[in-house]
């Protein structure tokens, strides 16, 4: 394959292309160890040949056991587009409507090396967050999105298009579903089998529903993080000098160092892996790299001294860094950290998202395949140490928090000193984790990260909307608003005005911020008018992270602070993606798994394209209010007391939404006095 055009041409059979090396210039997903049967290889093996003709079966199957063998999945590498694969602008891309020509562009930015963390094995971020499970569902999905028209929706069972099914111009043109798999069976074994065997995949949260904007996303949430952490717990809106610890450089945890500078603080940042480590470098988000701790330690002590914003990648495991840091203090007395937290990717410990501090990066990727069981055992006791040095830093002063990857729901069940306590409403740890602690209440309010993507390609578009979404939230500010809702207001104003000196774009052309009901549907109704007037070259569209107010149910991140004892219910996340659906959305997604981890999440997304049109207002304004409101209601009702003030000023302006209040317990004794009669 040669041009974009080619790959809408389904797969190539006649001839097939020669079979291909992977690149082994680039980043490669840690080999796989399903531990299946010889009956479960073949049915593997079956599962990956019935996309193609059976006369070319024995072609393929050899060079697809070898797969299977030596990497634990078939990704049937022969099939990978020679077409660089980016954001091309939609008028570039072959399609009938222009609502699939979006969410083509939308896949393609996934899939974009400069974007994705493994690309040839379709994983965007997270170690295995796939779009696909093989290159056969991407051509095919490319060949439908091409051919779709406006009275037909493609229907995706995590990662294979299903096929095309008649429907009508108000449904969504694509259900997406990943890893939807009966409860019981929804554990981490049976996902590495069902993965290799083809018939499921974990979809992280945009990458399985094609929202992914690149680790902007992550920048703009962890900035606000962290600001508000500082605010909080070190009583200081002034971050110079102040030193802020984690880890994790490869794909969404790769935006810390660039929060950090954004900040105006000090970020560390330790990472095992060279590539990633070079890739933010590269890109400019990390400012100094060392693998020499002495180093390391050097350079935070200058950084302190001189309360200069500083992002330093130390490329090593974080293990070390944090024993490094207790000795100082203890040797010293200098508390070099005052805040910390982690975002490796614990929510696959054992599958390359966290390295062990026995071994080095290149020794852990053979051991996690060649010797499952030792490769737990030592990660294991990596999370005992990891844990045990945070534990002598935080009595000391430093603050750290749980930034809902799984890392301590991990640590504890390594047996580690977390704090674990289980309760009526669920289990609670030492250290609170951020939607808890730090970014709950700004769910109550109905704020979340919001964000949209100029499909024309052109970076003059991404300036307009800047600059359309700032007039919009200045206006709403002038009108007037609450003293909580104008500080995050003018926080994401701010965010936006200096989006450009941050150089925040990797991939297509997109921008987040952090806003409530109102503003997402008056930013979307804004964007919706100039594109209709032609003030922009090409329709936007608009999503959201599924780490949002009413998009999850996850009970260690996103409604950790859920004390009704629902916390471990998803009718919120299920409810939302339905309700998105008949509202308006162009394509909407649910998926078991994401951030903490598959089995512990339900999640669900979405896209809509504004295309200048009354119906794509209408479709915006409509679902948008739906889609923050059903969150927004559900904390209410599990008694947090900012989000039944929003709710019922939210009622106070519609009145056609009437929810249900509850009354509160006055008397806390009366619970005592009628369970002891």
């Amino acid at each position: 394959m040669s041009s974009l055009k080619e790959i809408f041409e389904g797969l190539p059979i006649d001839p097939l292309p020669p079979k291909k090396p992977r690149d082994e210039t680039i980043a490669h997903a840690p080999i796989r160890t399903p531990n299946l049967s010889h009956d479960e290889q073949s049915l593997a093996l079956e599962n990956a040949l019935r996309y193609f003709p059976p006369e070319i079966h024995e072609t393929l199957a050899e060079e697809f056991v070898d797969e299977l063998r030596n990497y634990g999945h078939i990704y049937m590498y022969r099939l990978m587009p020679t077409t660089e694969l980016r954001a091309y602008p939609i008028d570039q891309i072959p399609a009938r409507t222009r609502h699939a020509a979006a969410i083509v562009h939308m896949i393609l930015n996934n899939l974009d090396p400069c974007v994705a963390q493994f690309p040839q094995e379709l994983v965007t971020y997270g170690g295995n967050g796939q779009v696909f499970s093989n290159w056969a569902q991407f051509l095919l999905t490319m060949k439908y999105l091409s051919e779709m028209t406006e009275e037909q929706t493609l229907v995706m069972y995590s990662g294979h298009p299903a096929g095309l099914f008649p429907s009508s111009p108000s449904a969504p043109r694509v259900v997406v579903t990943n890893g939807m798999v009966i409860p019981n069976y929804s554990s981490r074994e049976m996902y590495e089998k069902m993965f290799a065997l083809g018939v499921s995949l974990y979809g992280q949260m945009t990458a399985g529903s094609y929202c992914y904007i690149g680790p902007q996303g992550i920048v703009h949430g962890t900035t606000l993080t962290v600001l508000n952490a500082a605010r909080k717990h070190l009583g200081c809106t002034d971050m110079a000098g102040k030193v802020f610890v984690s880890s994790g450089l490869g794909g969404m945890s790769g935006a810390q160092p660039k929060a950090a500078a954004i900040c105006g603080c000090i970020g560390v940042v330790a990472e095992v892996s060279k590539e990633a480590l070079e890739k933010r470098y590269n890109q400019g988000w990390v400012m100094k790299v060392t693998d020499s701790l002495d180093e390391c330690i050097s350079l935070i002590r200058q950084a302190k001294k001189q309360k200069k914003a500083c992002s330093i990648g130390y490329r090593g495991n974080v293990v070390d860094l944090w024993e490094r840091l207790v000795y100082e203090y203890e040797s010293t007395g200098d508390l070099l950290v005052d805040l910390g937290s982690d975002q490796t990717s614990c929510h696959n410990p054992f599958q390359g998202g966290y390295y062990p501090v026995q071994l080095s990066y290149e020794e852990a990727r053979v051991e996690m395949h060649e010797n499952p069981v030792r490769f737990k055992n030592l990660v294991q006791e990596s999370l005992r140490r990891h844990v045990d040095a945070i534990n002598r830093l935080s009595v000391r002063g430093m603050f750290f928090w749980d930034y809902g990857n799984a890392f301590l729901l991990e640590a504890g069940r390594a047996g580690a000193d977390v704090g674990e306590k289980s309760g009526v409403t669920g289990t609670t740890f030492r250290y609170p984790s951020y939607v808890q602690d730090i970014m709950g209440d700004i769910f109550s309010l109905g704020f979340g990260p919001f964000r949209w993507v100029c499909t024309s390609g052109d970076p003059g578009d991404l300036d307009i909307t800047d600059e359309i979404a700032t007039s919009v939230l200045e206006d709403i500010i002038n009108k007037g608003v609450s003293l909580n809702t104008k500080q995050q207001y003018e926080d994401n104003i701010r965010w936006i005005k200096e989006a450009n000196q941050n150089k925040l774009v990797v991939g297509s052309q997109a921008r987040i911020l952090y806003s409530d009901q109102n503003g997402r549907k008056e930013i979307a109704t804004a964007f919706n008018e100039a594109v209709g007037s032609k003030k922009l070259k090409g329709p936007v569209v608009i999503s959201r992270d599924h780490h949002d107010v009413s998009g999850t149910d996850s009970p260690y991140r996103e409604t950790s602070n859920i004390y009704d004892g629902s916390a471990f219910c998803a009718d919120m996340a299920v409810q939302n993606c339905i309700g998105d659906a008949f509202r308006g959305a162009t394509w909407v997604a649910l998926h078991n798994g994401g951030g903490v981890g598959w089995g512990e999440v339900i999640n669900g997304g979405f896209g809509l394209v504004l295309d200048g049109s009354n119906e794509a207002r209408e479709k915006a304004r409509r679902m948008l209010a739906w889609d923050v409101s059903n969150g927004v209601n559900r904390r209410s009702w599990a008694g947090n007391a900012k989000a039944e003030e929003t709710i019922c000023r939210t009622m106070e302006e519609n009145p056609g939404l009437k929810v249900t209040v509850p009354h509160h317990v006055q008397d806390k004794d009366l619970l005592k006095r009628v369970l002891k009669n």
